[in-house]
């Protein structure tokens, strides 16, 4: 094998094993090998951008875009599981974009009824004694809203070509009723109502202790083995430099355009491209004899 080939091999099996986790030759099979019909076609936005690499930074930055609401971070602080098992979490949640996205629609109608399932037993009170429940309707909509925004964000700065107006309000669509089978009602269909929903909940934003804990663990102590760590703060670099400068002010993040322009975004699209070759074209046996 070349040692380019060798390089690939490395990264893109690191990679693989903290996305997919323990045998992902069958949860491959179970999403991409079922039959039965699918929600989404090939040719639609929502296919390639939840495929694409720069759902690496888009998952970093909708994790500290979600931080900010006190009930969603209380819920992740309190049941997620996040510290203890941050690798599971992250492949539960990658498992269940791919289930809706690409898998047959009884197999993710299935994976949305036991997350729902899950919801309904997450409750608890935020920092300043709020009751919340993961299943509220609202809470659901700030947690799909900002999720849905941070992928379309990354994949306009770091994917391989900016989606024109009608493919961003396409993918907005294409997102919704996934969100709404988890319980949110009445999401937004085009990218100007997804923004203006985010700016709807800014006055219930707030900073607390464990949203300062979580982006601390995100930004400066991630778990990330060591030769693996440029890679990932490259990724976190630019999932900052996409976030809104409000929420960065909030976050106490840099949000300079120097920043943006000199480090944040040459970082992240530099470190998205390269995680994007190393898993593009699994290697055959042959070629890593």
């Amino acid at each position: 094998m070349r040692p380019i080939e060798k390089l690939r091999h490395l990264i893109g099996s690191a990679i693989r094993d903290k996305v997919a986790g323990p045998d992902p030759e069958a949860r491959e099979a179970s999403i991409w090998g079922a039959d039965g019909e699918r929600w989404h076609r090939s040719d639609e936005a929502i296919w390639r951008i939840n495929r694409d690499a720069a759902m690496y930074a888009g998952g970093i930055r909708a994790l500290l875009l979600q931080a900010l609401h006190p009930a969603a971070m209380a819920g992740v602080a309190g049941h997620s599981g996040y510290r203890s098992d941050p690798w599971g979490r992250l492949q539960r949640t990658g498992e269940f974009i791919a289930m809706t996205t690409y898998g047959p629609i009884p197999s993710a109608e299935a994976l949305i009824g036991r997350v729902r399932s899950v919801h309904e037993r997450v409750r608890g009170k935020t920092d300043d004694g709020t009751p919340y429940r993961a299943s509220d309707p609202h809470l659901l909509a700030w947690v799909h809203v900002a999720e849905t925004q941070s992928f379309l964000a990354s994949y306009q700065a770091f994917g391989p070509a900016r989606l024109g107006p009608g493919e961003a309000d396409a993918y907005v669509a294409s997102a919704a009723p996934v969100g709404e089978l988890l319980g949110a009602v009445d999401l937004p269909r085009t990218e100007a109502d997804l923004l203006a929903v985010i700016d709807a909940y800014r006055p219930e934003l707030r900073v607390s202790p464990a949203a300062r804990d979580t982006v601390d663990f995100i930004l400066r102590t991630p778990p990330v083995p060591w030769p693996g760590k440029l890679g990932y703060w490259m990724l976190a670099a630019g999932a900052v430099a996409t976030l809104p400068v409000w929420a960065r002010q909030m976050l106490d993040l840099p949000t300079s355009r120097w920043f943006d322009r000199l480090v944040g975004l040459p970082l992240g699209r530099f470190a998205t491209r390269v995680a994007g070759w190393a898993i593009a074209t699994p290697l055959t046996a042959s070629e890593q004899a």
